[in-house]
């Protein structure tokens, strides 16, 4: 059953955790009200912000009464009170989907999605070094896992893709080409071709600071 009233969805539009939610929320076609977060302006650090996520990081949701943060986090709670099953990939092995969760909280957040924040915001001191080679592990695992099937988890989309979409695709943007990996990039051609699929904002220009984007 859908909600009764729009989701509200805090959000930094060119933050690609607040994307993947963003994502979602449309691919399942849930109402939303879209808030947004300043981060190069600090709102994120605002009282009543702090009020919704103490940690300060976007994105968070608010359905009715309750209040989720944390873009893997938000992910699994719609998945499970709102998606057809094939989002959650009950005929996976056990783990599968939080394999991929980890995967976006650790090589894709520390790998791509770090390069893209230098060139884009200039932001961090994060090890360019580190940050490529971590890229390189994760796109040629997923280029070999992907030899045999559509989406990470078998031929339907689940949110073990959804987590992981917004950086991968946006890796170009942090000067890390995807050229040399066909099946992820047709993969990401699939996932773009998804109905109530939603493209993230583009960055106007170069910005000082998203230190503190998650």
């Amino acid at each position: 059953m859908p909600p009764q009233q729009p989701i509200r969805l805090y959000r930094f539009a060119f933050s690609g955790h607040s994307h993947k939610v963003e994502l979602l929320l449309s691919l399942l076609q849930l109402p939303v009200e879209k808030i947004d977060i300043d981060l190069l302006r600090g709102e994120h650090k605002s009282a009543s912000f702090l009020a919704l996520n103490p940690l300060g990081q976007v994105p968070v949701i608010e359905d009715g009464d309750t209040i989720v943060s944390d873009s893997n986090a938000i992910l699994v709670y719609l998945a499970e009170r709102y998606g057809a099953p094939h989002w959650l990939a009950p005929d996976a092995p056990v783990g599968s989907v939080q394999r991929f969760l980890s995967l976006a909280a650790g090589e894709l957040a520390f790998g791509p999605a770090v390069l893209r924040r230098q060139t884009l915001f200039s932001g961090g001191q994060d090890n360019k070094a580190q940050a490529w080679a971590l890229s390189e592990r994760l796109c040629g695992f997923l280029e070999q896992h992907l030899a045999e099937q559509s989406y990470f988890l078998g031929s339907l989309p689940s949110i073990a893709d959804v987590s992981c979409y917004t950086y991968l695709a946006h890796a170009p943007e942090g000067g890390f080409s995807l050229a040399s990996y066909p099946r992820l990039q047709a993969w990401i051609a699939r996932m773009e071709a998804l109905d109530g699929f939603i493209p993230m904002a583009k960055v106007p220009a170069r910005s000082a600071d998203e230190h503190s984007t998650p």
